[in-house]
């Protein structure tokens, strides 16, 4: 037999703000200041009336909450499909941290489809059309992204997860220094021996941050006076297939080490090792770059540099409140430090050295 509801909507209808005023013995402008404006009200009129809040269930209408204030207290976010093969987890990770953010801010997160092929700007006008949005948080600003010269023009707030990398700057940015993980590598590999260190990339210019990345091997290296020619390797596409292939020639020119643009470059790294009946770690020292999930499942572990991505999406969710309560304040950008996560792929000295 069913057991009874102890909701009170479910034996006296809905919840209203009326409701709960009565039940706490005051106006309904007190609860309402309760909810939007808790520092109008004395300290012991404010803990009852929470209380019933609570006691009742009462979640106050997001529309009358709009009309009143102007703010949907919604932060949209365009989500484009991940291609099989590549590392969507790493997303994954930063849009869970985003909402966290997001909902201790007293903000919601609202998804929509953005088509695939990279930026477009299908979904933004709609969604500022209709007021459904206070902002915006972008990823994936590569160059020639049209998003943030389109959203600037029409003063709505944005923040992005990536530099712009190309153009004027515009809007406020959080990301991570990929050029610092990549030397931490190296001096990483370096302190146990080798100096055929190799870099497995994108091609040059099709992504920032795949050139942030590159960077931070080729400091390194010229800082520690190691040779680099012959010693960078491509992969078109962020596709364990193609990374197997473009670190080919990396192996068979001798590189007792090498440091991988992303986790799934790295993965291509290991099977390129294997076709040559070579061991990840054992024989070649193999570092890839986010820390997704598979580096510490793979065997061996994968060594990899680690995105801060609770500290990224804090961020963006704080520059972009801030961008919403003084849109002319001057843009604001942070750049955050990754670590490097030392598993058994990257412990050994060269196999030549032991």
């Amino acid at each position: 037999m069913p057991r009874p509801s102890s909701n009170p909507s479910a034996k006296h209808g809905p919840v209203t703000l009326a409701t709960v005023a009565r039940r706490a013995g005051v106006s309904p402008q007190t609860v309402s200041n309760a909810i939007n404006s808790p520092d109008l009200l004395r300290p012991e009129t404010l803990e009852r009336v929470r209380q019933v809040i609570d006691e009742m269930g009462y979640r106050p209408s997001r529309a009358a909450q709009t009309l009143r204030s102007g703010s949907s207290r919604l932060i949209g976010y365009g989500i484009q499909p991940t291609p099989p093969g590549t590392a969507g987890a790493v997303m994954d990770r930063f849009l869970h941290a985003l909402s966290d953010a997001a909902d201790e801010a007293g903000y919601r997160i609202l998804l929509f489809a953005s088509p695939p092929g990279g930026p477009s700007l299908d979904g933004y006008g709609e969604l500022l059309a209709q007021h459904e949005v206070d902002g915006f948080v972008l990823s994936g600003t590569e160059r020639g992204d049209p998003r943030q010269a389109w959203l600037a023009k029409r003063g709505a707030p944005f923040v992005g997860f990536g530099r712009m990398w190309s153009g004027r700057p515009l809007g406020d940015w959080v990301d991570v220094d990929g050029a610092a993980g990549t030397d931490a590598a190296v001096e990483h590999l370096v302190a146990l021996g080798h100096r055929k260190i190799a870099f497995l990339g994108w091609e040059r210019g099709t992504s920032g941050a795949g050139d942030d990345r590159a960077e931070g091997w080729l400091r390194a290296m010229r800082r520690n006076g190691l040779p680099t020619r012959g010693r960078r390797g491509q992969s078109s596409v962020n596709d364990i297939e193609a990374a197997r292939a473009g670190a080919a020639p990396l192996l068979d020119g001798g590189a007792t080490a090498v440091v991988a643009a992303s986790d799934v470059l790295a993965l291509g790294c290991y099977r390129a090792l294997r076709d040559r009946g070579l061991a990840p770690g054992r024989d070649v020292a193999v570092v890839g770059f986010d820390d997704s999930p598979t580096a510490e499942l793979l065997s061996p572990g994968l060594a990899s540099v680690a995105q801060p991505l609770e500290d990224v999406g804090r961020q963006c969710v704080r520059l972009l409140l801030a961008r919403i309560t003084a849109p002319d304040a001057p843009p604001e950008r942070i750049l955050l430090e990754p670590s490097l996560i030392v598993r058994d792929s990257a412990t050994a000295p060269p196999a030549a050295d032991r």
